[in-house]
């Protein structure tokens, strides 16, 4: 242990990882103190980084406190059911990652640490989050995933930095409102395995989001704001009570990845064929034809279909390659002019009803709107 902790001074980084420890050795909380006869004072660094990862720590000394120069603090995997209040006075700290625990609750002195840019909690025992949090302006990633969450406090809209949030595995209903729309930077979301009715509508402010997977939830329909999404890239949405799948999905033209398996869907709209997907997973719905167009979607490396009461293409097909049940898709598409086969445009995702239009180029200008104000 002297020898490790002489090469902690030294480098200002202490690994004690994987040591079956149950405590920490109270060296450690006084690393500067313990200074050995050869070792010279002017060169000893103050410690920066703390591994204390898989171990079986129980608790954490309040004297953890006194370490006010680490920036890395990583007691993930432990038996750890509380953090002590003082983590409050690592006025340095940037990565905490207490995943892998029984904590129950956050003390609130964990708004002190408003340096903080990377928080993960996950496989713990919280039930909410303090309303201090909301002091961590400087947040991009906030991983909380498997605990027992039913609702977020509403000062989290002051972390508007955050590039990620996890969310799954909790009992979230819905979102504070207001909430959402203030993370403008966000990429990526996940929300799934909730208890979610319904799809936020402040999705649509999102503008920047690669990412969202509300799978598992008990979301009824696709909300239109959701064309705001214009980065989205992944969207997972199986195993929710959707029934049908609107045109204005075909808004998303980065979306390569769409899955909406396990769902009740009993259309997929031929305006949603002109998106280039790589991946889509329509499996066990409700779906007794497709349109003709999916044969067009060139871009497709992946279809699921299986599970579906398909009355018009033959099982083998369903249960084939993508390759054979594109080719036989396009040999349905009738031969049409130009004028009427051609798909709606981005400009025109929700149809040729004027009415729909201005809604949404009203949304459109609402979200640019508080896009211009969040940059300013």
């Amino acid at each position: 242990m002297e020898k490790i902790l002489k090469t902690a001074r030294a480098s200002g980084s202490l690994d004690l990882s994987n040591r079956s420890l149950q405590e920490v050795p109270q060296q450690v909380y006084r690393l500067l103190e313990v200074v050995g006869p050869d070792e010279k004072w002017w060169e000893v660094v103050e410690l920066q980084k703390l591994i204390l990862c898989h171990n079986k720590i129980a608790t954490l000394s309040d004297e953890l406190g006194n370490l006010s120069s680490i920036t890395v603090l990583l007691i993930n995997h432990n038996e750890l059911t509380y953090l002590p209040s003082s983590i409050g006075r690592l006025c340095l700290l940037k990565y905490l990652d207490f995943s892998g625990n029984s904590i129950k609750e956050l003390p609130v002195e964990i708004g002190n640490a408003t340096t903080l840019v990377r928080l993960q909690g996950a496989n713990n025992l919280l039930s909410e989050l303090p309303s201090s949090i909301g002091n961590c302006v400087s947040l991009l990633e906030l991983q909380v995933a498997n605990n027992l969450l039913t609702t977020l406090p509403d000062e989290l809209c002051h972390c508007s930095r955050l590039i990620k949030l996890d969310l799954e595995g909790n009992k979230l209903v819905e979102f504070p409102k207001g909430l959402l729309s203030s993370f403008s930077s966000l990429t990526e979301l996940n929300a799934a395995k909730n208890l979610l009715n319904e799809m936020p509508e402040e999705l649509g402010y999102l503008s920047s989001l690669i990412r969202l997977d509300l799978h598992r939830n008990r979301i009824t329909a696709i909300k239109p704001s959701l064309a705001g999404c214009s980065s989205l890239v992944e969207l997972f949405l199986g195993e929710n009570l959707i029934s049908n799948v609107p045109e204005g999905i075909a808004a998303l033209q980065s979306l390569g990845t769409l899955d909406i398996h396990a769902n009740q869907l009993r259309n997929y709209p031929a305006e949603a064929c002109s998106l280039r997907l790589s991946v889509l997973d329509l499996s066990n719905n409700n779906l007794s034809e497709l349109p003709a167009e999916l044969g067009k979607m060139t871009t497709l490396r992946k279809l699921l279909l299986i599970g579906n009461p398909l009355k018009t293409i033959r099982s083998s097909l369903v249960t084939g390659s993508t390759s054979s049940l594109l080719k036989y898709l396009r040999s349905r598409v009738p031969a049409l002019d130009e004028t009427t086969s051609a798909l709606p445009s981005s400009g025109n995702v929700f149809g040729a009803d004027v009415k729909n239009q201005i809604l949404m180029a009203a949304r459109e200008a609402t979200t640019s709107k508080v896009m211009i104000f969040e940059v300013k």
